[in-house]
């Protein structure tokens, strides 16, 4: 704000003159205290005009636009550009409003005075805060992280969550959450103990604001310019915007100074008097004139009035810029109906078929005018929200808003103020092109305000909330309408809403209708909404906008072209729309007072779908063809049904209408079951994948409950009130299988293809089982619904516990019983399922925890009803009865295939019992007998599904059967009586035993039945609907008297005219000819010929022959009651029955027989009739035909099943052999190399070329082999802990205890004083970056290899590697590998010749060594063998970085070379060492015994080593078996000595001498060389030792020695050794200049002989173990196994180092493995003088370096804390140590602890970003890290990464990847200790599938 102390150009001069810059702070500081004097007089206005005279010149918005919008000219005359002069003006208020004094002594004295018990921190968008069911009263509660921990929330139902749309902390608010969940800060009610705030100190406050805000007000009234097309263009709003974060960020920080200061905020924003002063615009002042004319702008171009000239514009023609909606108010108010002008630039796409639109009944138009286009501002904060709204809530100004809601009286005031924009932000919102963006900043604001009961209410009644929110809704609507084409296309008066609108297809309806739904969630609201008759017609109305969206029309020529994908919009909008705020009114309606509620709502629906039904010219029967899954109407007048029977007491019958309009309420619905089948028929194919995705989501959980389930609920009341036979038919005719249910075995199908005629046929039958058996709505209670949803999901699959709450429909509304988590829920849980933890398999994939159902579920429960109507995908069907049927045979209960099994249901409802009449009307036993006859004769097109279907409704009827009917006495004539018609009663009891003797049936004429003989009475067969509707109505009497002929569809007109005749209202209504003939069969259908048919059977005849038929016997039924009365005097028919097909049936007889006395003497006479043994010849041609089928189909099964378990053994096999990576404890040994005598050379064979045959020099084999850098070793620390994760700031890591960071450190030393080339002889490298090589044992030719690779890289198909690198996957195991190292060629007799003990002098043998070692190793001829060993060795070398290689201090020296070629050798002895544990106990093969590749490896190494010859002065080999004369003349002449003896690396130096050997070794040789070292090392124990003793323990030490120095076992026992070494190193410095502050570091213990003893053998472990690993890999010798504490000498005496006659009985002494081949006393006193000679200068040095810290313990990762919110908490928010930001994505390294930002471009050095730099430099390439917000692991290797999982589980066993539940997380160790082994073995690559490339951009 340009506000200098200058003048304002034009304006008039200030009293004062200028000041010179550098006084303006304290002429601020002075003008302010002046001025807070001047105001504190009782008269004061003097000082009040002063200081309205320095606000407005240094608050005048004229000159800073100007500088914004002139650019630099502006700038230029203004000084120093807009940015210093807003700066000015907020110094000038700051100072004004501190008076004087400091600003930030102000801030402080202010937040003193603050009594706020509320929090109401504001958060923005993915803010983490917390949410507790358990203390929340509203559903929309949320806390702050700190409130939430601060209060106690242990054992609630709580989550964490990321915030979408952004909120506030509830703390403190009784209105939205109990007191109990309220923080430590905010429990007390601070009112009391806060002082009243003194006058003087906000009184500048009062007077500075208003202007301040003016001058905000009058700048968003500059800065909005109309643009030209309505639509704002973002960057100028965006630009007004950042101008004025300051001012904005300066109001926010006043309302953070607490309650006072937001009172007086308050006081300002509302006071109407100060708007009117400031605002009105008329003053002299051109620039406030200028404003105001600016806003009145504004409000026009936003179709919004100012009320004075409210009629003058309303009546104009519309401006082009006004809206269209402000039209339509207006035609609607004056009641005429013309087109409606689309001038609204929102219709893109102009009026589109908008026609003539109905009248929208609004309860009173005029009001509604008013609040779509009526604006007045009265205070700074009305015109505050209206720029919000117009700059589309910008994020700061929401905040400031928000803050401000502490204050009570701002609170009600803002929020009648968002009440009267909400139309206007409505249109905004339409409008938006970030409609996401603003929708989530509306919900922020709006949830904070309607969440709150009390305010709700009080808006509610005083600013008619609710009218204003169901008119902007219907008007929101209103733009998007479309004419309906459903049903009658022409003539349809119906409109909907088109999906395919940005409005629906965005969801930007999202906000307003949430808002409705929170507010009905108050019951006071709720029911003011009930009571309102205008509201509940206008809301029917905007309900009926959904009614028939979305409508599909069957394709039945072309597939479709384009397939659209608007209907998930269609799902979204009704359940957003219709069904939430349905479940919210219903929650409101429980009790028997609130019946008047439902009568209300009952009535508007029907009213509304009366309404409906004229407006699609609806009489009776549906359009063929096409289907709308949408019928909110019908929907919403089933769900008040329900509640009013389930909750209020009502009479079913008084909300009911007359029977015409059922019929017609049942159509929809039943046409959508229908369609259903039609689309799993495929029937609808043609219309796309999409179609199928309707159907789905239609059942889906989150939509069934608001969708199929009330459907199925009406048709069933529907059922229960029609005539039955009316229904059954119709149901028939709607799946379109009339013409399938004849006795003939041809028929017509004139509106199905015979493909699809069984699985409709199915589907009509499953569908009237699920009607006659749900009984969701129909007498169930809540808990037993729960209980039987979760059966049905578990029944499927095992299920997580997440994926189970998801799975059950609860109510959408948060409000209503069955919140997830909720008591209920659990306990049904528990009592149905049983946990089944977490396990690992060792392929890497890990499961989560499942609940899987208990046995008795299996046994009583299971219900395949339930399962069929929630399975979305139908493969779940199956799967819940294999699973079902695997439980039978395992718990023995039935061998076979079960039948799915019958199950009791509850109750029905009374109101419901006329359901049951379905099942006892003579149009469904026709059907039943007319199925059971069909599938007895084989006809086609039945399936077993069919019959259990068939047989189903049969047990149900007997089940429900009416009483009245069980004195059968009465009817004993029937069965003579009626031989002439189909059935004589309804009763299906008695019905069963009714014999049909012939029925007459129309056939095409080819048929076989046509005879021509017909026997006198018949019934006629229940026959196609076509036929019976073309043929003329005469007919239907046609024949003799008595035969009925029956037709389904002739039936259903017949009722269905009856009715309509009865409704006198109609009685003069013409029929409308039958739609049916539209979709007759193309062509005339063949010529049809009447036939009589014989039958002679009745159901129960039927049944007990199907029995003879399924269990492929004659005669295989007997009644049981004939054997044991018992049965049916006590019968015991269990609840639930397991069984096939021929249990059913005999249930069936049973439960009949039971019923009636009659039916029991029919069975027994028909079982006599039937057994002689003479068949019907059809029927066993037919059965036998089936039976051979069956065999087959057996057999095929057998063989089929042996074949897979062959199949499955196989692989199980080749796995084993192939895939033990994963289990390295139960390994068998392989090994490469054999150790018999063979006289053979190895045989390798190819995995390509599948040849077998030795590596030859020409044709050399290779081992598919993975090279890898790894630091693992240099992760080993000295303490079997593992270090923790830092959780808080004092925790760190510090790497120097590391075994990597020991050895640098050593190796820095040695390069500091001794000569570089002999330093790198005497360590080793590669503890950090070192190369694992590693095999899955397989070999291929080194040429098919190439060719292979070839092929690789001209394969298109995406690898998950990358083939340039040389990576490729074993052919064979698909196991990861990155080269190929080639065998050497030799047999394996030569290895054996090697090893023949010689019995050679230990003398010879050494000059053996040196001399082989002198040889120089010549390279092999140029042989395809030797270029593949330098490729390989060139590989190796690439493996790891060049910093890991390059330890010269002068690059490329050869010496560099090689030392890493033997460490290579090194890091893969010791991992191989750390793969088992740490040491060698376990014994046996090697682990990686077959897949080890040391032996090869070794050869490549040595052949390669052999190249560099050490000049044999240098040979250390020297220096350990000889003594050497004239030391000291060489120590002069260089300017750096070697390295002493004492201070190399034992290990390294075997390496050298090994490798340096011409391969394959002699035994012999190697024994040699273990056996000298092993005196070496022996003296560095002893030196070791001798430091760590204290200065009386040397000296007496060497004195005891000294004794016994002459003994003849001297040289071999310790203590003569030790007190020599001591003596010896006594004559150097070594012991000296321990001054006081060493000794206190020394160990106090005393020594005796056996720790002296334990420290020696632990000293010389480590190198025995490797030595004796060595030992196995190069002559195939196996290890000993052993105990821990024999480990030294086993390994001693198997490395030849014991002699074999040593006897173990007296305590073990490490000495005695010595074999000293110079003599003792002198070789050391000779590589003693080396280091005294060393210790001259350098005594500390010399010291560290003869201490050797060889003891390393396993490595670990680093110990994670118990619970993740621990993590979580410190690290979410932590800022980065690089560029100090909060990372958007943070990540840690669970190796060593770094935080990292992942994929952070702020700490992105040379193209890589950190996390793929860390992976380098702390893993070699292996990352390990945990993702903060995630709680997943992610793995990098090189080039590719791949998420791990987590090692986080709730306390269901379930992982929640980005922490989306926000459950409480938990260490699953398991896990991570599979982790950890998958890390320390390398195993990445093969367990884990998913990789892909990450392109350094993690």
């Amino acid at each position: 704000m340009a506000a200098a102390a200058a003048a304002a150009v034009g304006g008039p001069q200030p009293p004062q003159s200028e000041l010179p810059a550098s006084g303006l702070a304290q002429d601020k500081a002075a003008t302010a205290a002046h001025l807070k004097a001047a105001l504190s007089r009782p008269d004061n206005r003097a000082g009040a005009e002063e200081l309205q005279a320095l606000l407005e010149r240094v608050l005048s918005p004229e000159r800073s636009l100007a500088a914004a919008a002139g650019g630099e000219e502006a700038a230029a005359a203004g000084g120093g550009g807009p940015g210093a002069a807003e700066e000015e003006a907020l110094e000038w208020c700051k100072c004004l409003l501190a008076g004087g004094g400091g600003y930030d002594e102000f801030c402080a004295a202010v937040r003193a005075y603050d009594p706020a018990a509320l929090c109401g921190l504001v958060w923005t968008a993915n803010f983490v805060a917390y949410r507790c069911r358990t203390c929340g009263i509203s559903p929309c509660m949320s806390l702050c992280a700190e409130c939430f921990h601060q209060g106690d929330h242990t054992g609630h139902d709580f989550n964490m969550f990321r915030s979408q749309a952004g909120g506030a902390c509830d703390c403190g608010d009784s209105n939205v959450m109990r007191e109990s969940g309220f923080c430590k800060r905010h429990q007390i009610k601070s009112n009391s103990n806060i002082p009243c705030v003194p006058k003087d100190l906000l009184m500048m406050s009062e007077f500075v604001l208003p202007r301040f805000i003016f001058c905000l007000i009058q700048y968003l009234r500059e800065g909005y310019n109309e643009p030209a097309a309505d639509v704002p263009s973002e960057k100028d709003l965006n630009r007004v915007l950042q101008l004025l974060e300051p001012q904005i960020s300066f109001l926010e920080d006043l309302t953070k100074m607490g309650g006072a200061m937001r009172s007086v905020l308050t006081q300002v924003l509302t006071n109407q008097q100060n708007y009117k002063d400031l605002t009105s615009g008329l003053g002299e002042n051109a620039c406030a004139k200028k404003s105001h004319e600016k806003y009145l702008i504004a409000l026009k171009s936003s179709g919004l009035t100012y009320p004075e000239d409210k009629l003058v514009c309303g009546l104009q023609e519309p401006s082009a810029g006004s809206s269209t909606l402000a039209v339509q108010g207006f035609v609607g108010a004056t009641g005429t109906l013309g087109q409606v002008d689309s001038s609204d630039e929102e219709d893109q796409d102009g009026s589109q078929g908008l026609g003539k639109r109905k009248r929208v009944k609004l309860s009173s138009s005029t009001k509604d005018q008013s609040i779509m286009d009526v604006l007045k501002h009265k205070s700074f904060l009305e015109e505050l929200l209206f720029w919000t709204i117009k700059y589309e809530f910008p994020q700061k100004m929401v905040t400031f808003l928000l803050n401000m809601l502490p204050d009570q009286e701002y609170k009600v005031a803002f929020t009648k103020t968002f009440v009267q924009h909400y139309a206007f932000i409505m249109k905004t919102l339409k409008k938006s092109h970030e409609s996401d963006t603003m929708s989530n900043r509306i919900v922020h604001i709006s949830v904070q305000l309607f969440s709150n009961e009390e305010l709700a209410r009080q808006v509610t009644e005083e600013c008619q909330l609710l009218d204003i929110m169901v008119t902007v809704l219907l008007y929101m609507m209103e733009s998007c309408l479309i004419k309906s084409e459903l049903q009658d296309e022409e003539n349809s008066l119906h409109v909907v809403v088109n999906c395919g609108e940005a409005l629906l297809k965005n969801n930007t309806y999202w906000p307003l209708v949430s808002d409705f739904i929170n507010i009905l969630s108050h019951q006071s609201v709720a029911k003011r909404f009930l009571e309102d008759h205008g509201l509940l017609v206008t809301w029917m109305n905007f309900v009926s906008f959904f009614q028939g969206m979305n409508l599909n029309k069957r394709e039945l020529n072309e597939h479709v072209e384009f397939e659209s994908q608007t209907y998930y919009a269609a799902f979204a909008a009704e359940l957003e729309a219709c069904a939430q705020p349905m479940w919210g009114l219903l929650s409101h309606c429980k009790v028997r007072e609130t019946q008047e509620y439902t009568r209300n709502v009952v009535r508007y629906c029907l009213e509304a779908l009366q309404d409906w039904f004229d407006a699609i010219n609806f009489v009776d029967e549906p359009a063929p063809n096409q289907v709308t899954f949408h019928l909110p109407l019908h929907r919403y007048y089933a769900m008040f049904l329900s509640k009013a029977v389930k909750c209020q007491e009502l009479d079913l019958d008084s909300v009911l209408p007359d029977q015409e309009m059922l019929m017609k309420l049942m159509i929809h619905p039943l046409q959508i079951q229908a369609s259903l089948a039609e689309i799993h028929s495929n029937m609808w194919v043609r219309n796309g994948l999409q179609i199928k995705g309707q159907a789905m989501t239609y059942v889906q959980s989150h939509f069934c409950n608001s969708m199929i389930d009330p459907d199925i609920y009406l048709l069933q009341v529907c059922a229960s009130r029609l005539d039955p036979d009316y229904f059954i038919s119709s149901v028939f005719e709607r799946f379109k299988v009339v013409d399938l249910l004849t006795m003939a075995s041809q028929h017509q199908n004139t509106v199905l293809d015979a493909e699809h005629e069984r699985s409709m046929l199915e589907g009509a039958l499953t569908f009237l089982v699920i009607l006659l058996s749900l009984r969701l709505h129909l007498g169930m209670s809540d808990d037993e619904i729960l209980r039987a949803e979760m059966v049905a999901q578990l029944c499927m699959n095992d299920r997580t516990h997440s994926s189970l709450l998801d799975l059950i429909p609860e109510n959408p509304n948060p409000k209503s019983g069955i919140i997830p988590g909720s008591y209920s829920f659990e306990s049904v849980l528990s009592a149905v399922a049983d946990f089944k933890a977490p396990v690992f398999e060792p392929g890497g994939s890990m499961q989560q925890g499942m609940y899987t159902p208990k046995a008795e579920v299996w046994d009583q429960e299971f219900d395949p009803v339930m399962v069929i109507l929630r399975t979305v995908y139908r493969r779940d069907v199956q799967s819940a009865m294999d699973r079902y049927t695997a439980f039978l045979k395992q718990s023995g209960k039935f061998p076979g295939n079960p039948w799915p099994p019958y199950k009791k249901r509850t109750p029905l409802h009374p109101s419901y019992k006329g359901l049951m009449r379905l099942l006892h009307c003579k149009t469904l036993h026709i059907v039943l007998f007319t199925l059971l006859y069909k599938i007895l004769m084989d006809h086609q097109n039945l399936s077993e599904h069919v019959l259990c279907m068939v047989l189903y409704l049969i047990e149900l009827g007997l089940e429900n059967s009416p009483e009245e009917e069980s004195d059968e006495e009465a009817s004993v004539g029937g069965p003579e009586r009626c031989h002439d018609s189909w059935f004589p009663g309804s009763n299906l009891v008695s019905n069963m035993r009714h014999f049909i003797n012939y029925v007459r049936v129309r056939v095409p004429e080819t048929a076989p039945e046509v005879k021509r003989d017909s026997p006198a009475s018949t019934s006629s067969d229940s026959l196609g609907s076509l036929q019976s509707s073309r043929r003329p109505r005469v007919l239907q009497r046609e024949h003799s008297g008595t035969a009925q002929v029956f037709s389904l569809v002739a039936e259903r007109r017949k009722k269905f005219q009856e009715i309509i005749n009865r409704s006198s209202s109609e009685a003069n209504q013409v029929v409308r000819p039958k739609t049916s003939s539209k979709w007759s069969a193309p062509g005339s259908a063949p010529q049809l010929t009447t036939a009589i048919l014989e039958i002679k059977e009745s159901i129960l005849s039927l049944l007990i022959k199907l029995h003879h038929k399924l269990s492929g016997k004659q005669n295989s039924y007997y009644p049981p009651w004939l054997d044991d009365i018992e049965i049916l005097i006590q019968p015991e028919i269990p609840k639930f029955s397991h069984g096939d097909g021929i249990a059913a049936v005999e249930r069936i007889l049973q439960k009949a027989a039971l019923q009636s006395r009659m039916n029991k003497r029919i069975i027994e006479e028909i079982c006599r009739k039937v057994t002689p043994p003479v068949p019907p010849k059809k029927i066993t041609a037919a059965e036998k035909k089936t039976l051979d089928k069956e065999e087959r189909r057996q057999k095929a099964r057998e063989r089929q099943q042996k074949l897979l378990a062959e199949f499955a053994s196989r692989q199980k096999s080749f796995m084993e052999t192939a895939m033990d990576v994963d289990s390295p404890e139960t390994d068998i040994p392989m090994e490469i190399t054999t150790a018999e005598p063979q006289v053979s050379e190895t045989v390798y064979d190819c995995v390509i070329c599948g040849q077998s045959g030795p590596s030859s020099e020409d044709r050399p084999t290779g081992l598919v082999v993975l090279l890898q850098a790894s630091s693992v070793l240099g992760q080993c620390r000295d303490s079997t802990e593992p270090k923790k994760l830092p959780i808080t700031e004092e925790e760190q890591i510090y790497p120097w205890d590391t075994c990597a960071a020991v050895h640098d450190v050593r190796l820095s030393l040695l390069q500091r004083y001794f000569k570089d080339s002999s330093c790198l002889l005497a360590v080793s490298i590669g503890w950090e970056g070192g190369v694992y090589v590693q095999t899955c044992g397989h070999t291929l030719h080194i040429d098919c290899h190439k060719s292979y690779m070839e092929s690789l890289r001209n394969d298109q198909v995406l690898q998950g590697f990358s083939v340039d690198k040389g990576e490729f996957t074993c052919p064979l195991c698909r196991q990861f590998a990155n080269s190929v190292l080639p065998c050497y060629p030799g047999s394996n007799v030569e290895n054996n010749l090697w090893q023949r003990p010689s019995n050679k002098s230990v003398q010879d043998l050494i000059k053996d060594v040196e001399e082989l070692q002198g040889r120089p190793g010549a390279f092999p001829s140029e042989t395809n063998l030797s270029k593949e060993m330098e490729s390989v060795m060139k590989d190796i070398k690439n493996t790891t970085q060049k910093k890991y290689r390059d330890y010269s201090k002068t690059p490329g020296s050869p010496d560099n070379d090689f030392l890493f070629m033997y460490s290579v050798a090194r890091t893969n002895l010791e991992l191989e060492l750390i793969h088992r544990g740490g040491n060698l106990c376990s014994g046996g093969a090697s682990t990686a015994g077959k897949r080890s590749c040391l032996n090869q490896l070794f050869h490549v190494l040595a052949l390669h080593m052999r190249l560099y010859s050490i000049d044999s002065e240098y040979n250390p080999w020297r220096k350990l078996t000889r003594l050497i004369e004239e030391m000291n003349s060489q120590l002069g002449n260089e300017e750096q000595p070697e390295v002493p003896i004492l201070y190399h690396d034992v290990t390294s130096l075997l390496l050298i001498q090994i490798l340096m050997m011409p391969q394959p070794l002699h035994k012999d040789h190697f024994t040699c060389i273990v056996k000298v070292l092993f005196t070496l090392l022996y003296t560095q124990a002893l030196a070791a030792l001798s430091i760590k003793c204290s200065e009386e323990d040397r000296s007496t030490w060497k004195h005891m020695g000294a004794l016994k120095k002459n003994t003849c076992e001297a040289e071999k026992s310790y203590d003569v050794l030790l007190s020599f070494v001591i003596s010896e190193l006594s004559k150097g410095k070594l012991y000296h200049e321990e001054g006081n502050q060493e000794c206190a570091m020394v160990n106090p213990i005393a020594w005796s002989p056996e720790s002296m003893e334990k420290y020696l053998q632990d000293f010389c472990l480590p190198f025995l173990r490797i030595t004796s690993l060595l030992q196995h890999h190069l002559f195939g010798e196996d290890l000993p196994s052993c105990q821990e504490e024999e480990e030294f000498s086993v390994l001693a005496s198997c490395l030849g180092l014991l002699p074999t006659f040593y006897q173990t009985e007296h305590p073990f002494i490490s000495a005695s493995c010595l074999d000293w081949s110079v003599p003792a006393f002198d070789i050391i006193s000779q590589w003693c003088l080396e280091i005294n000679s060393f210790t001259e200068q350098h005594t500390e040095q010399g010291k560290a370096l003869l201490i050797q810290e060889s003891r390393w313990k396993l490595p670990h990762l680093l110990q994670l804390p118990e619970n993740y919110n621990t993590i979580f908490q410190y690290y979410h928010r932590k800022t980065c140590s690089v560029c100090t930001k909060v990372p958007k994505d943070p990540a840690v390294c669970l190796v060593c602890g770094t935080f990292v930002c992942l994929k952070g471009l702020c700490c992105k050095q040379q193209s890589y970003c950190e996390c793929v730099l860390h992976s380098q430099n702390c893993g070699a390439g292996t990352g390990i890290f945990l993702l903060i917000n995630a709680s997943v692991i992610i793995i990098i290797r090189g080039h590719r990464f791949c998420l791990w999982g987590s090692v986080y589980l709730d306390a269901h066993g379930e992982e929640d990847r980005d922490l989306r539940r926000g459950k409480p997380l938990y260490i699953c160790k398991e896990r991570y200790k599979v982790l950890e082994q998958q890390w320390i073995s390398h195993t990445f690559d093969h367990i884990n599938k998913r990789w892909g490339p990450h392109y350094n951009g993690l």
